[in-house]
């Protein structure tokens, strides 16, 4: 298990504000059918977490674990300005300022650090998506939220949000790895308000698409280096200025992810694994929404 003290280091954000580039994620492995009462193996996982420097918590109100999050953060003993917390929004999309109180009640926090529409599909029009983010504004300019955002969004949204935007959204947080590159989303981004991107599935090349045309270079890089292929795939997202979110139950695991940060990738080892993941196409998530070869 590795022992890194190296701190996590931070992207600034169009807003001035900064959020780290690796994050842990309380959803996918953790999440609940239903709230219920607190899972304490949980809360004690999250709290694990925090202990080893994870200090980007990346929640959302679908997941269900807003409870475990909250109560893993106060037991936790770190200062609340130490940590970067993110909730995410669609189980109340009709009521963002309601859903935005209902959250912060369950993390037991006074506000958080970044508020994210966690998906575009609750909309059937643009004045819809347009009607929300007015509604996450205000959640911004109340001080609920330091930072707004948007999660899954294809670049036809993030247009439609930015026609009527007075403020806008910091940040995209969107699955992506060398096998879901989205074509000109990020660029599209960065040249719109500079809008950042944040990174979930980042380890979906190893997890869930072997055989693929990354795992020679992954591995090689890994020997390389003296890490994982997981780190490898962590560090291509963070130098490309990318924050990365993963998650792990193993605290071996979430401390091996650490070295991520001991080291770089150069840029023709980042272009390389971009290459090489351009020649396959892997969705992980929301595969209802897409057609089998969409690479949006």
């Amino acid at each position: 298990m590795a022992n890194i003290p190296t701190e996590i280091p931070s992207l600034k954000l169009n807003d001035g504000t900064s959020i780290p580039l690796l994050g842990y994620g309380t959803g996918t492995a953790w999440y609940k059918k239903s709230a219920g009462g607190i899972d304490r193996t949980t809360v004690e996982t999250f709290k694990t977490a925090i202990r080893l420097g994870y200090y980007h918590l990346d929640g959302a109100e679908f997941y269900n674990t807003e409870p475990e999050l909250g109560a893993a953060i106060k037991e936790s003993g770190v200062p609340r300005e130490k940590l970067f917390v993110t909730t995410k929004v669609i189980t109340g999309i009709n009521d963002i300022p309601k859903a935005i109180d209902a959250s912060l009640k369950k993390l037991q926090l006074e506000y958080v650090d970044l508020y994210l529409i966690h998906a575009p599909y609750f909309a059937n029009s643009d004045a819809e998506l347009q009607r929300a983010w007015v509604e996450m504004e205000g959640v911004k300019k109340s001080g609920k939220a330091r930072s707004i955002g948007v999660s899954n969004y294809l670049q036809s949204h993030l247009e439609a949000t930015l026609k009527t935007a007075t403020i806008p959204p910091s940040i995209n947080q969107i699955e992506y790895h060398p096998y879901l590159q989205h074509g000109d989303l990020i660029p599209f981004q960065q040249a719109n308000q500079n809008i950042a991107t944040a990174a979930y599935g980042p380890l979906i090349p190893i997890t869930k698409a072997k055989p693929g045309p990354c795992d020679v270079i992954l591995e090689n890089l890994a020997k390389k280096y003296y890490v994982s292929e997981g780190e490898i795939a962590l560090r291509w997202a963070i130098d490309q200025g990318i924050s990365a979110v993963t998650t792990s139950g193993k605290e071996s695991r979430l401390s091996d992810y650490l070295r991520a940060l001991t080291f770089k990738l150069t840029p023709r080892e980042v272009k390389d694994i971009s290459e090489a993941g351009a020649e396959k196409h892997f969705r992980g998530f929301w595969q209802g929404k897409f057609a089998a070869d969409d690479r949006s």
